[in-house]
């Protein structure tokens, strides 16, 4: 040990006796070292015992930093504005009591984390996106059903719902909560009908989030917080679509705004439509075919005649290059050579003309 590390033991150890923190000292290599707390280790980690779950730090978010932003997804705010908008109105006629609607937050996380995280008792929807074809979740909180309730049945402004905890939930609370959550659905038929047309139909009513479960729990989903306000009363309404019942209309929710396309004009489609219906196109009309030899069509001479297999009733085919259009038949007409169309145009050629409009 050289004289200078003995010199700096020495100045740690009169640090350490005049009580100074050891981390404002400087080591043996003359460089501070930083010793981390309690809190400063749980927020590297991400551990929070306060946290509800939304915002991960640390370690945690890192490990689910694999999960796809809804900012991705520009166009779900605009729908669920609109559904806001919508539900405002609705459920103030549905409850003649004076509703407000707001929209809390739109994120991203795990089917099943978000499973884990429902506060029970609770009842969720199963719905149904038809167009979609697959599944997504509405769960409206304890909150919500008794202040429902206490609104349609006749409750007292001015007083929160009473709220009877450890049974299950009644007929009649069932019945009112679906019929809650078919308007709901209705909305979010009228929302996203501007950008295409989903029709959302509720499927079942659970009680227990096991038997809810539309996805598997790694896949990701989007999570839609709703927040009902009748005057006094109210509660939160979540809404829960997995990216694979959205990943049939990702191209629009990607929009910027509504009616943006991508690489598509409708108007140049149209017009290039219009175009080929009145293009000119040259139709040959093949009387008889036959199969020879390469020494018999060399030997050909001036003025052979080549007998063919066709009378004068015989079918005569129409073609468009080496498409076969139709049949019909040899004529005259005004001292023309003509053609009368005999039966209605192949399959074949009807695929070529619909695939040529397309292009």
């Amino acid at each position: 040990m050289t004289e200078a590390d003995a010199a700096m033991e020495e100045d740690w150890a009169a640090a350490l006796d005049a009580g100074a923190d050891p981390a404002d000292a400087k080591g043996p290599d003359g460089l501070g070292e930083r010793v981390l707390n309690q809190d400063e280790i749980d927020s590297l980690l991400g551990f929070d015992m306060n946290d509800d779950g939304s915002d991960k730090t640390g370690v945690k978010a890192i490990i689910n930093s694999a999960l796809v932003s809804y900012e991705r997804l520009p166009m779900l705010e605009i729908v669920f504005d609109r559904l806001v908008r919508l539900m405002t109105t609705s459920l103030r006629n549905f409850t003649s009591d004076n509703v407000e609607v707001s929209l809390d937050s739109i994120s991203s996380i795990r089917f099943g984390d978000y499973l884990n995280s429902i506060p029970l008792p609770a009842m969720l929807g199963v719905f149904r996106a038809e167009e979609l074809d697959n599944f997504g979740l509405l769960t409206v909180d304890s909150n919500l059903i008794y202040s429902v309730v206490d609104v349609l049945l006749g409750g007292r402004r001015g007083t929160t719902a009473l709220r009877v905890e450890g049974r299950p939930y009644t007929t009649i609370e069932r019945v009112l909560v679906e019929r809650m959550i078919e308007v709901v659905l209705g909305d979010m038929t009228a929302a996203f009908e501007p950008m295409t047309p989903v029709t959302f139909k509720l499927d079942r009513l659970e009680t227990n989030p096991r038997f809810a479960a539309i996805a598997r729990p790694a896949n990701a989903a989007i999570l839609i917080k709703l927040r009902i306000d009748m005057e006094d009363r109210g509660g939160r309404l979540e809404l829960l679509l997995p990216y694979a019942t959205l990943e049939p209309i990702r191209k629009m929710l990607l929009q910027q705004f509504m009616g943006e396309k991508f690489g598509r004009d409708n108007i140049w489609e149209s017009h290039l439509a219009t175009e080929l219906w009145t293009t000119q196109m040259e139709v040959r009309v093949v009387l008889d075919e036959q199969s020879v030899s390469l020494k018999r069509v060399l030997d050909l001479r001036v003025g052979e005649t080549l007998m063919l297999n066709a009378g004068p009733d015989s079918m005569v085919e129409l073609r468009c290059g080496a498409i076969p259009l139709t049949q019909g038949r040899m004529g005259r007409r005004n001292h023309h050579i003509a053609v009368r169309v005999e039966a209605p145009l192949t399959p074949a050629a009807k695929r070529a003309v619909t695939k040529g409009v397309k292009r």
